[in-house]
């Protein structure tokens, strides 16, 4: 077991500060699954009073991380309807340009490139769509699609979903040099999970190439441009084959 062994410290989660090293500094907590989860999604998904799944049937679990995808989904039109919105105030017209093309294939249910997405890392990387440039709604919107509660002034959910995204980004680079064949199936569910693909009806073979594209892309962009990564969890799942019932 390579993946599901290891659970983040609560303090990364929940908003206190992260600093990376080459991998993850942070320490890492290790501990076998529950016994009875469907597949090993990780702990810190849920509520602590829901802990209590491990007494729940696989069905009843996998219905309770359908109801739980849903709510995340929610967040989706606000995210690319922002996007769609502040496209005018890129200054390049060339990149306008791109990201137009980005969200209407998206709009019209394709899966967008690896390419078409890292076309725009230099958008994300300043204004509009930096870090720090980003407006208290797109954040609100951004920490739900992160399985984060919105409910914090703006400061503190910058801060958070900054510390969310680095600490994934750092893992990314661990889980690369690892290696996606290295990890069980379940594994393999839970990490696609985590990053914003409803994982639990989709075959093994498409979640390990769909963890492959977003490993690349992460592996790709510098800690400026982790805003696109946090966005990324929208971008390269909405429309990803399978992920719709």
């Amino acid at each position: 077991m390579a993946l599901s062994r290891v659970c983040w410290a609560r303090a990364a989660l929940w908003g206190s500060a992260v600093t990376p090293g080459p991998y993850v500094t942070r320490k890492l907590q290790l501990a076998r699954p529950r016994a009875g989860l469907a597949w090993g999604a990780p702990r810190y998904l849920f509520p602590r009073q829901l802990l209590i799944q491990h007494f729940w049937t696989p069905k009843q679990q996998i219905d309770f991380l359908d109801i739980y995808h849903a709510l995340r989904k929610q967040s989706h039109p606000e995210i690319l309807g922002y996007l769609e919105r502040v496209i005018p105030l890129v200054s390049d017209a060339g990149l306008r340009w791109h990201m137009t093309e980005l969200c209407t294939k998206i709009q019209h249910g394709t899966h967008p490139a690896i390419h078409d997405i890292l076309a725009l890392r230099e958008c994300f990387s300043n204004h509009p769509l930096g870090m720090n440039q980003l407006h208290a709604l797109q954040m609100k919107a951004l920490s739900r699609a992160m399985l984060l509660t919105p409910y914090l002034p703006s400061f503190l959910l910058r801060h958070r979903l900054k510390t969310h995204t680095t600490v994934i980004h750092q893992l990314d680079k661990a889980l690369a040099k690892l290696g996606i064949g290295h990890l069980t199936p379940q594994e393999v569910k839970s990490a696609c999970y985590l990053r914003g693909l409803n994982s639990t009806h989709i075959a093994e073979e498409r979640c390990r190439a769909w963890l492959g594209e977003w490993l690349q892309i992460s592996c790709s962009l510098k800690e400026a441009e982790l805003s696109l990564l946090l966005h990324n969890v929208v971008l390269l799942s909405i429309n990803y084959t399978g992920s719709r019932r």
